[in-house]
């Protein structure tokens, strides 16, 4: 499976901005696509996933009530809606997806750039 995320830029403090990742290869094998971010200096941290046949959502406290996760499956295809941006926000944002009986994520995207001013 192979994972192309696009979308980011550089948006004020406030502000929205959509990222996306489509999916390519043998889809019908990944059960749970997410995201991911990565800010300078800090660890890699978990965002938000979605299933993908039930589209169950879970997302990290940080970004509650301000990120929405969903997918489109006749496209292969998660969003990433982020609303209210806050300059912690800034990071390079990372699609992935895992098959059900793993318990880490397996596949990657390249990252795109999210930068927020204040």
């Amino acid at each position: 499976v192979q994972l192309q995320a696009s979308g980011g830029g550089l948006v004020q403090a406030g502000g929205s901005l959509r990222v996306s990742c489509a999916a390519s290869g043998r889809t019908s094998s990944v059960y749970v696509m997410g995201w991911f971010r990565q800010a300078p200096g800090k660890e890699r941290e978990f965002v938000a996933h979605i299933t993908w046949s039930d589209g169950r959502v879970a997302y990290a406290d940080s970004v509650k009530g301000r990120f929405a996760i969903s997918r489109d499956n006749a496209k292969d295809t998660v969003f990433l809606q982020m609303n209210s941006l806050k300059p912690e926000d800034t990071a390079v944002y990372y699609c992935a997806g895992r098959r059900i009986n793993m318990k880490e994520y397996e596949y990657w995207g390249r990252g795109t750039q999210v930068t927020v001013s204040s």
